[in-house]
């Protein structure tokens, strides 16, 4: 269904987690020659810079450090308030915060974690990487920033705070906040993966209770707290107010140091 510029099957990489299963839930049938790789969205990241993969759903954060790369769909993965999950759990209060433990899964969030540290409580804490399959008991850092389905579920203990950092973005700035998009490298054709993208996300998007019923035994979670999460804290198409959010959140990587530069939103035309 999707051509490229050879032979091969398109390569797009997935993640697994809920909030981004809506978005490749029906990948498979609808594109059956397409070779669709299942990994965190860090490694996707990576995929893709390397020339693994010809598109992939990876932290928003990727695209302002892979020149060339290309938004290809408005499906995305964001959140308007609160996001379940991603939060960061604090060991201390938040002005003593000197350690930070970030999940390695998602650079979006590390970003966005310190950026808020940063701008709310003039605060660069010391970082470490949590590992892919390490817990919050893991790491004895003052604060821990946790991602995807492991965010879900608190972990045991008391806290000194406990940030949503979908919610906590939102107040902050006043706009939604988009974790994860869809991106090209140069060099692929984009238009039958626009459509296929949109078509993807607007079929999931109606199979809402199937992936909630299906994911709540793997997760510990009930069917109908996963389905209020879908329906109630992610928002899966972007928009002009999602648009407004991630051009804000590049400006303040760039502002820290996290990317280069500030760099301009470039979408396939029928995703503009």
């Amino acid at each position: 269904m999707v051509p490229s510029r050879r032979s091969d099957p398109i390569r797009l990489g997935a993640v697994s987690y809920l909030n981004a299963r809506p978005l490749v839930f029906c990948l498979a049938e609808l594109a059956p020659a397409a070779e669709i790789v299942v990994d965190y969205p860090s490694r996707l990241a990576d995929g893709l810079a390397a020339g693994h993969l010809d598109a992939a759903l990876v932290p928003s954060i990727e695209y302002f450090r892979q020149p060339g790369s290309t938004i290809v769909s408005d499906a995305c993965v964001a959140c308007d308030g609160p996001v379940r999950s991603v939060k960061l759990y604090g060991r201390v209060p938040v002005e003593q915060v000197r350690t930070l433990a970030l999940d390695e899964g998602s650079r979006t969030s590390a970003a966005l974690t310190r950026i808020l540290l940063k701008e709310r409580f003039a605060l660069e804490p010391e970082t470490e990487r949590l590992p892919l399959g390490a817990s919050f008991e893991d790491t004895r850092a003052d604060a821990v920033m946790l991602i995807g389905d492991r965010g879900l579920s608190d972990p045991a203990g008391e806290f000194e705070f406990v940030w949503d950092l979908g919610e906590e973005w939102s107040r902050w700035t006043g706009l939604p906040f988009v974790f994860a998009m869809w991106i090209a490298r140069p060099g692929v054709e984009t238009a039958e993966l626009d459509r296929l993208l949109r078509a993807a996300r607007d079929e999931g998007v109606q199979r809402f209770p199937q992936i909630a019923r299906e994911a709540a035994s793997p997760l510990g979670l009930p069917e109908a707290e996963c389905l209020a999460y879908l329906e109630h804290n992610l928002i899966f198409r972007l928009g002009p107010r999602e648009k407004r959010g991630l051009e804000t959140f590049g400006r303040c990587a760039a502002r820290h140091g996290l990317i280069a530069k500030e760099v301009p939103l470039v979408f396939h035309r029928q995703s503009a």
